[in-house]
C-alpha cells in the first residue's frame, strides 16, 4: 500500500509520444534550417530561401506523420498478433499456460509455491492480461499508438521548422545567415534540455548531443549549397 503523500515519478508512460515529439521537433529544426542555410549559401534571394523553408516545413511534417504512423502501426500489428496467439494458447491449454506463468515468476525469484499462488490469482482475474504483461512484456501504458505518434511528430516538426522561418523573416541581407544559425543552435540546446527534463535524463548531455548533430548537418548542407551555387552560376 502506498503511503499518503508518496508520489511515483517514473516517466516510462511518456516514452511513446515523447520520442515522437522530440524526434519531430529536432528534425524540423535541423532539416529546415539546414535546407534554408544551404539555399542561402548558394546566393539565393531571401524570397527563395523562405519559399524553400516553407516547402520543407510542409513536406517534412507530412512525411514525419506518415512515416511515424506506418512505423507505429506495424509495431501495433505485432503486439495484437502476439495477443491473439496468446489468447488461442490459453483457450487450447490453460493448464500449460498456467505452468508457463508459474515458471516466469520462479525465474524472477519467487519460491515455486508462491509463484504458483501468484499465477493462479492473476489467471483467475484476467489470464490474458497476466500473460501479456509478464510473458510478452506488453502494458497499456507502453502500447503503440499510431495516431498519437503521427500527430506528435507532425506538430513538433512544424513547431521546430517555424524557428528558422521566423528568424529569416525578421532580418535581411547577410545577417540572415548569422541569425539563422544562432536561432537554430539556441533552439537545439533548448530542445535537448526540455526533452531531457521530460524524460528525467541529464540535460547537459542531451543538449550537447543535439547541438553536435545540428552543427554537422548545417555545416555539410551549407558547404553543398555554396558549391552548388558556384557551379550553377
Amino acid at each position: 500500500m502506498m503511503r499518503p503523500g508518496h508520489r511515483e515519478r517514473h516517466r516510462g508512460e511518456r516514452s511513446g509520444w515523447l520520442r515522437a515529439a522530440v524526434l519531430g521537433a529536432d528534425d524540423g529544426l535541423v532539416s529546415t534550417s539546414s535546407l534554408m542555410l544551404g539555399v542561402a549559401a548558394s546566393s539565393a534571394s531571401r524570397a527563395v530561401v523562405l519559399t524553400a523553408g516553407l516547402a520543407g516545413l510542409v513536406a517534412g511534417a507530412a512525411s514525419m506523420a506518415a512515416g511515424e504512423f506506418v512505423s507505429v502501426s506495424s509495431q501495433r500489428d505485432v503486439e495484437l498478433r502476439d495477443l491473439s496467439v496468446e489468447a488461442a494458447e490459453l483457450a487450447a491449454d490453460p493448464a500449460a499456460e498456467l505452468e508457463e506463468l508459474t515458471g516466469i515468476y520462479v525465474r524472477r525469484g519467487l519460491s515455486p509455491q508462491l509463484a504458483r499462488e501468484v499465477a493462479v490469482e492473476f489467471s483467475r482475474a484476467d489470464p490474458l492480461a497476466a500473460h501479456a504483461r509478464d510473458e510478452l512484456g506488453q502494458s497499456p501504458a507502453a502500447a503503440a499508438r499510431p495516431v498519437q505518434a503521427a500527430g506528435a511528430s507532425a506538430l513538433s516538426f512544424a513547431v521546430g521548422a517555424l524557428l528558422p522561418l521566423l528568424a529569416t523573416l525578421a532580418t535581411g541581407g547577410s545577417s540572415r545567415i548569422v541569425l539563422l544559425v544562432a536561432v537554430t543552435l539556441v533552439g537545439l540546446a533548448l530542445l535537448g534540455a526540455v526533452g531531457a527534463t521530460l524524460g528525467g535524463a541529464n540535460r547537459m548531455r542531451a543538449a550537447g548531443r543535439v547541438l553536435l548533430g545540428g552543427c554537422v548537418a548545417m555545416a555539410v548542407t551549407a558547404m553543398v549549397g555554396a558549391l552548388a551555387g558556384t557551379a550553377i552560376h
